[in-house]
């Protein structure tokens, strides 16, 4: 029912700037909005806008990403997050959108999500962009480490261990992994032998 009521009001093609007064109202819903109705609409209003960026995204979109997000951010990055990773290609505008979300946006737990979801495909340039802004996002004050700590638990900092050395190989002449590597061996040279 929420789909076609997003399709009545063609919710995907709205102005960027109602956008932003819908994702308003939205958060000021009361209850929140459930787990799929927050997915479904994560979808219907950014899916289509995102995939389709070929340019930064304007403010507007960018202010209603993030307003809908703060709210709702494990739907979002289920269903928006998701679908730009897996998207083939390298989607340049869309991985930067990403990366300022991770970097920006998302709650650690958010975070490990989207670790977690960049680990369960095969690397590309763009998935381990993504990495970095998870990395990039820890670097600072010690201060900082403790919350590090939280947004990279042990099991999925061995898991990314273990994927960049089983896919080397096929990253032999990357400088994005070669950063990767190099921040890796920086930010945990106690944990790596």
């Amino acid at each position: 029912q929420l789909e076609g009521l997003c399709s009545f009001l063609q919710l995907s093609t709205c102005p960027e700037h109602l956008l932003v007064r819908f994702c308003s109202w939205l958060l000021a819903l009361t209850p929140d909005l459930s787990y799929t109705s927050a997915a479904i609409l994560a979808e219907q209003l950014f899916l289509r806008r995102v995939l389709s960026l070929t340019q930064p995204p304007s403010r507007h979109l960018m202010a209603a990403l993030t307003s809908f997000c703060s709210k709702y951010s494990q739907p979002f990055c289920r269903v928006l997050v998701a679908a730009v990773l897996r998207e083939p290609g390298e989607g340049a505008e869309q991985t930067k959108l990403v990366c300022e979300l991770v970097e920006e946006c998302l709650e650690p737990d958010c975070v490990r999500l989207v670790l977690s979801q960049v680990l369960e495909l095969p690397l590309s340039e763009k998935l381990l962009l993504v990495v970095q802004a998870v990395l990039g996002r820890q670097q600072g004050p010690s201060l900082l480490m403790a919350l590090f700590q939280e947004v990279l638990p042990p099991e999925l900092f061995d898991l990314l261990v273990l994927t960049l050395c089983r896919q080397a190989p096929a990253f032999a002449t990357s400088l994005n992994y070669a950063k990767l590597v190099t921040a890796m061996l920086t930010m945990y040279q106690s944990q790596v032998s």
